[in-house]
């Protein structure tokens, strides 16, 4: 079959990898300069390696994307560093997210500290997820885990991650968050920006395939049995299309798509992202930590990562580059404020994490916006997602909402990309 698919991120590449070694022609979409998805990166002049856009790790239980690695001659790239994680009140500081730090965390009383602690271990114990997405996550953390628990330890993260949909994840979410994730964190030397070009070269170079960047698909129309792709260079056609994106990008493509299928697909809320990348000139976090939970009531961001306190600096020619990150309805006004007065109000709580922060410190910033960063799991989610085959014929569709009931992820990315090519593979 002659195949096309339309996104060049991990899913993308790694079902093009798959049906190329079945025999079949691929031709990859990407619109961006670059391959990577939201695992694409950015590089100063002065730098050695990329950093993402949208921060990225692996972990040691991510067995798809480490299994792809080694099948392609890039298990190298890879490597595992232990790191800090912490979180921040103002009235006591930072704590440390282990098991000694939990249990010294001495604005929770003793009792709700080991409820805290055994309510994650059994999660990450537990290995059936089914029942825990007939129930909010809210739900089984106030029953299980109590009131005090809930509100200083859970409610802040899925408030951080969801918005206001925060009391509508089921579960299961939690569960996988637990299950999925170790202490210890893994990184691609070169950034994933430079694994996702290794996997590309391996597409093309070792399977014939065709990877077209700068690239965006236009138009998809069924024209008997064949799928023509128009871009502005031109259109082709192709027995079969998979679209590795975004249910609003499968929506503006064919909008001729079943009604039935089409409401399924506007059923998938979604809350985007906002990440501002800063290169400084010394070391935020003097603790160590990697990765820094401020109190979102103090701050406009969930997150503070200093990624060069997981990875040696000297690769970005001494730089400490650190992320601010917010997951953020797209209708939220760091979606259209100004990149300068965004910077602005982000860079200044700073002083509050760090008192010696000053602008002085601050090299270069970037920002980035994604509208479709991390999908909303409710409860019974899993019925109401929609098929990797759509109802129109030998047309796929492969998004972050199909790697439930995981949370998204470049492994499970991996993952579904072997999925939905054997989803095409079955189709033929």
């Amino acid at each position: 079959m002659k195949i096309a698919i339309i996104g060049g991120g991990f899913t993308g590449l790694t079902a093009a990898r798959g049906l190329l070694m079945a025999g079949h022609e691929v031709t990859v979409f990407e619109a961006a300069p670059q391959v990577g998805g939201l695992a694409s990166g950015i590089k100063a002049p002065n730098w050695d390696w990329y950093v993402e856009r949208f921060y990225h790790h692996i972990f040691t239980t991510d067995h798809s994307i480490i299994e792809l690695a080694t099948a392609i001659g890039a298990r190298d790239m890879i490597f595992f560093n232990k790191q800090v994680t912490a979180f921040f009140c103002a009235e006591h500081g930072s704590h440390p997210v282990t098991l000694f730090g939990i249990l010294g965390n001495s604005h929770l009383p003793f009792v709700d500290r080991v409820r805290y602690g055994a309510t994650a271990l059994l999660l990450k114990q537990r290995n059936d997820w089914r029942r825990l997405e007939h129930e909010t996550a809210e739900g089984y953390m106030r029953r299980w885990a109590g009131k005090r628990v809930y509100e200083l330890m859970w409610e802040p993260l899925l408030v951080g991650k969801f918005g206001p949909y925060a009391h509508d994840v089921n579960a299961a979410w939690l569960w996988a968050r637990a299950k999925a994730r170790s202490f210890q964190l893994g990184y691609f030397a070169g950034g994933f920006q430079a694994f996702a070009d290794a996997l590309a070269r391996y597409v093309v170079e070792q399977l014939g395939g065709s990877v077209l960047v700068n690239c965006p698909v236009q138009a998809l129309e069924q024209r008997n049995d064949r799928w023509v792709v128009r871009t502005a260079d031109g259109s082709d056609d192709f027995d079969s299309v998979i679209v590795a994106s975004s249910p609003g990008v499968l929506l503006k493509l064919v909008p001729q798509l079943p009604r039935d299928y089409t409401a399924r697909l506007t059923e998938l809320k979604s809350v985007g992202a906002v990440v501002l990348v800063v290169a400084l000139r010394q070391q935020l976090l003097r603790n160590g930590e990697y990765w820094f939970m401020p109190p979102k009531r103090d701050f406009p961001y969930i997150n503070v990562v200093e990624h060069t306190n997981m990875i040696d600096p000297a690769h970005y020619g001494g730089d400490r580059v650190i992320y601010l990150g917010d997951y953020l309805p797209t209708d939220h006004r760091y979606f259209s404020m100004p990149e300068d007065e965004v910077t602005q109000e982000w860079l200044a709580p700073l002083t509050q994490i760090n008192p010696d922060f000053r602008p002085e410190w601050v090299k270069q910033t970037w920002l980035f916006r994604e509208p479709y960063a991390q999908p909303v799991v409710p409860v019974d989610h899993s019925k109401h997602l929609p098929p990797l085959g759509t109802p129109l014929a030998g047309l796929f569709f492969a998004s972050m909402s199909h790697v439930y009931p995981w949370d998204r992820g470049t492994n499970f990315a991996v993952e579904l990309g072997h999925r939905v090519a054997a989803e095409v593979l079955g189709s033929v």
